[in-house]
């Protein structure tokens, strides 16, 4: 049995490319990319990612143990799946990315950079996913993405709905509900992102999921990712999913990108401030020459702050939160 995670680490090829279970065909497509194929009929093709940063552990390990379960049978295969670990070098060195952020650089904005292991792999992952979804027209398309983020977060597990002009899918948001998601955003313009790509030029209904904090390989405790871990199997094997036994989801919107264009940046938040931290109107967030940023809303969130970006890229997001009849949906 191909094990998905230790040939990827080893940055071996494995010696057999392709095979068969009883449960499904399988082709290793490329230094961790594996498709699997059912032996029965099939009307969906999902795309399952994570490891696009390197020291995010917590999806990898969810990721291999869902291939791991399929292999053996304990799972049926129901669906033309493709996983994903996207970014092996920054897996084995432990880190976020080697060079630059890969999650910045889909949509073609990998050409903007001169060279790097990580704007090739970008590039690569952009036509395997490509090349997955064309190969099949007929069958309904899905992305998921899964993270975890730097800091601690109000919101232990959310999701990030790439923006899009139309509708997004009542399926899949019905589906992240009933992983017990505690939020979901939607942003409200184009982004660099491994979702938004596959949205855009797939048309697949696309989403990231952060699942709590990054911490090193066998560290992570999975019990509190226990709805997401069945959501996935459920949508591997087309089983049905139980409702969401939680609270209502909370929904926001992104209102502003806290973009670091000057060396003399600042944002002005503490260093442990979590993710969806709220902050009043009036509250001055961010200050560079010739720019500030004050809440401009009754109460505004703050998701992903980090001054220490690079030049350019965002320090952190504003959000308001929003009702359901807000989220577009058919």
């Amino acid at each position: 049995m191909l094990n998905f995670l230790s040939i990827t680490l080893s940055g071996d090829i494995p010696q057999t490319t392709q095979g068969e279970t009883s449960n499904l065909k399988w082709q290793w497509l490329g230094e961790g990319v594996l498709m699997l194929t059912p032996h029965g009929v099939y009307t969906q093709s999902v795309v399952i990612s994570a490891g696009i940063h390197g020291n995010e552990t917590a999806p990898i390990e969810i990721v291999n143990q869902l291939v791991i379960d399929l292999f053996a049978g304990k799972l049926p295969l129901a669906v033309r799946l493709l996983v994903i670990l996207g970014n092996p070098p920054a897996i084995r060195a432990g880190e976020r990315y080697l060079t630059a952020d890969i999650n910045r650089m889909f949509g073609g904005r990998h050409q903007q950079y001169l060279s790097g292991d990580e704007p090739e792999r970008a590039a690569y992952l952009e036509q395997v996913v490509v090349n997955f979804f064309d190969a099949d027209n007929d069958s309904t398309r899905q992305h998921f993405d899964l993270h975890t983020a730097i800091r601690g977060s109000h919101h232990t597990r959310f999701g990030l709905l790439p923006y899009q002009i139309a509708p997004y899918c009542a399926d899949m948001f019905r589906w992240l509900q009933d992983i017990e998601l505690d939020a979901l955003v939607m942003h409200t313009s184009a982004g660099g992102t491994f979702a938004h790509f596959s949205s855009e030029f797939c048309s697949a209904a696309s989403c990231t999921l952060e699942l709590g904090k990054a911490r090193p390989f066998g560290e992570n405790q999975l019990a509190q990712f226990k709805g997401i871990i069945a959501g996935l199997e459920a949508l591997v094997s087309r089983r049905q999913l139980l409702a969401r036994a939680t609270g209502k989801i909370v929904l926001y919107r992104v209102v502003k990108s806290l973009l670091k264009q000057h060396s003399d940046f600042k944002l002005l938040v503490a260093d442990d401030t979590l993710n969806f931290t709220p902050f009043k109107r009036g509250t001055l967030l961010s200050e560079q020459p010739n720019d500030s940023y004050h809440v401009q809303h009754e109460m505004e969130w703050i998701l992903f702050p980090n001054p220490r970006v690079a030049m350019g890229l965002r320090a952190g997001i504003m959000l308001v939160q929003m009702d359901e009849a807000e989220l577009p949906i058919a």
